[in-house]
């Protein structure tokens, strides 16, 4: 046996979301309800149906390195050169090469818990020190994070909105948590679910660049756009830290579908909107829901509900699963009776509410 690197005996391999597919062919049952992955339940743009068609007789061909028909589009759309911009396999692999680019082994990365585990993971594998710092009210605590910033932390990884929480910090906390943060600390700023926040509070961070250069801002088309099955998203930050990623970065890392796709999602914005009003249509009607039945909840900004069923969840997980309806379980959060429910469609958001009255009798 050839004897893998100590740092990933320590790794836990992200679990996702149970594919329909496995639970009709486990259960024997032809309609399932996918509500744990935080997918567009809207799907995506038909523009970007219609690219990805439109493509398909030059699969021979590699993709465009670097993005240029769509790092002109996002340029153009946030004001900024070209230069301000890199393009990932979703914002999931950014992630990966920021931490290759920026972490030496005993760097100090700090992140809020619980948060999206993927910070923990790509500092790991970089023989980096996760300083997890716990949320206060289940919303990241910035003035607690500002207090773990040691001479050894490289990276401060922020979520916001959370995940899996779905709150938001304000942009005034924000600026506090820049103003304590030394320049030569890298922050993460991941913005999956922007769009979906409707909130005057929330920060504009792109417009921070300038003033805060140890800035990345995350965003991705996995979530509004609909397009989590080509991975594709992108980083905002200053040239010379882009540049460095660069470095680290795959040749085609980016396919041709994810960038035709890209491109024509974003010409498409009465397809977000609509996504945006279902979401929040959806989230109304699930809170009231939560609230007839008396179970407690956390009000989210995102696509996505926490809530408390009172019961351990994978054994309300399993409940659910064999009534055709996935959803997350978030005991690996140490939250081990909280359920996250993906808002679906006001369809869909009718029979998991039913389904879950069932299993709660």
């Amino acid at each position: 046996m050839i004897k893998r690197r100590p740092t990933i005996s320590h790794l836990t391999p992200y679990v996702p979301g149970k594919p329909i597919e496995e639970v009709k062919r486990e259960l024997g049952i032809q309609k399932v309800i996918k509500m744990a992955s935080n997918e567009n339940p809207l799907g995506c743009s038909p523009a970007a149906k219609k690219a990805v068609a439109g493509m398909l007789d030059h699969l021979e061909i590699y993709p465009d390195g670097n993005c240029t028909e769509l790092r002109a589009k996002i340029s153009d759309l946030f004001g900024l050169p070209p230069e301000h911009f890199l393009f990932g396999a979703g914002s999931d692999e950014i992630l990966g090469l920021i931490a290759q680019t920026y972490i030496n082994p005993e760097d100090e990365a700090i992140m809020a818990y619980p948060s999206f585990p993927r910070y923990e993971t790509v500092t790991r594998v970089m023989d980096g020190k996760p300083v997890q710092v716990p949320l206060k009210n289940h919303t990241l605590d910035l003035e607690g994070m500002a207090r773990a910033i040691t001479p050894k932390t490289k990276v401060i990884w922020l979520c916001n909105p959370n995940n899996p929480t779905g709150t938001i910090y304000t942009a005034a906390q924000q600026r506090e948590l820049l103003e304590k943060t030394p320049p030569n600390v890298l922050v993460v700023l991941d913005e999956a679910y922007y769009e979906y926040v409707i909130d005057d509070d929330y920060p504009e961070s792109v417009a921070l660049l300038e003033e805060y250069p140890n800035i990345i801002i995350l965003r991705t088309f996995s979530k509004i756009y609909g397009l989590a099955a080509l991975r594709v998203g992108y980083a905002i930050g200053h040239p010379d830290m882009i540049s460095d990623i660069n470095r680290v970065r795959g040749p085609f890392n980016v396919n041709t579908a994810s960038q035709v796709a890209a491109l024509a999602s974003l010409d498409d914005p009465d397809f977000v909107e609509r996504s945006r009003q279902n979401n929040e249509q959806g989230k109304e009607y699930l809170y009231k829901a939560f609230e007839s039945m008396g179970l407690e909840y956390i009000k989210t900004h995102g696509n996505f509900v926490m809530v408390d069923t009172g019961r351990h969840s994978k054994d309300v997980f399993h409940d659910l699963l064999r009534m055709g309806i996935i959803v997350r379980t978030a005991d690996i959060f140490d939250m081990d009776t909280w359920l996250r429910v993906t808002i679906s469609t006001p369809e869909e958001n009718r029979e998991f509410i039913e389904a879950l009255q069932k299993v709660l009798r």
